[in-house]
């Protein structure tokens, strides 16, 4: 992969619309060179996925968002991957990480309810093998995904502090 895959890369991660043409015209590259560029990428697996940022709210489906931390004990022989694909297999899991810190894990989950949140992360996540600990953060309101802005409040001012 060189330079121009990157800035490629980059401009897609940023805008996924952006076709060969414009693409070839940011890059100096020809609409075609670009194309078989981005198919390299795919078959590579490192251009994994194109997706569009919906604000659920505003289509009128508020559900709920949970970020979800789990200390787990490692497998023999396989460390955390085993437990990360088990848990990763879920619908409900759209992110999961293994991080640092307290927990081992910081799982991304959503639902309708956060009663279900709370049935799914009791009755499916918690009740695993080697999960010691979840602790679980309900979203109360998101105001960036993914690097494009969901809440902006427009002439919102700090006021002043004084004694």
């Amino acid at each position: 992969m060189d330079e121009k895959d990157r800035e490629i890369l980059r401009v897609l991660e940023s805008d996924s619309r952006v076709g060969a043409e414009d693409l070839g015209t940011m890059l100096s590259l020809s609409p075609s060179e670009v194309q078989a560029r981005i198919g390299t990428l795919e078959k590579a697996g490192v251009l994994r996925k194109y997706t569009a940022i919906i604000d659920w709210k505003k289509a009128g489906e508020d559900g709920v968002v949970a970020l979800v931390e789990l200390k787990v004990s490692p497998e023999r022989e396989f460390g955390y991957d085993r437990i990360a694909d088990r848990i990763a297999r879920f619908p409900e899991v759209k992110s999961l990480r293994l991080v640092t810190g307290t927990y081992d894990f910081q799982v991304i989950v959503t639902g309708r309810t956060m009663q279900e949140i709370a049935e799914f992360v009791s009755g499916q996540i918690a009740s695993l093998e080697n999960i010691k600990e979840t602790v679980t953060h309900i979203v109360m309101k998101t105001y960036k995904e993914h690097g494009c802005e969901l809440q902006r409040s427009e002439g919102l001012e700090r006021l002043p502090y004084s004694f």
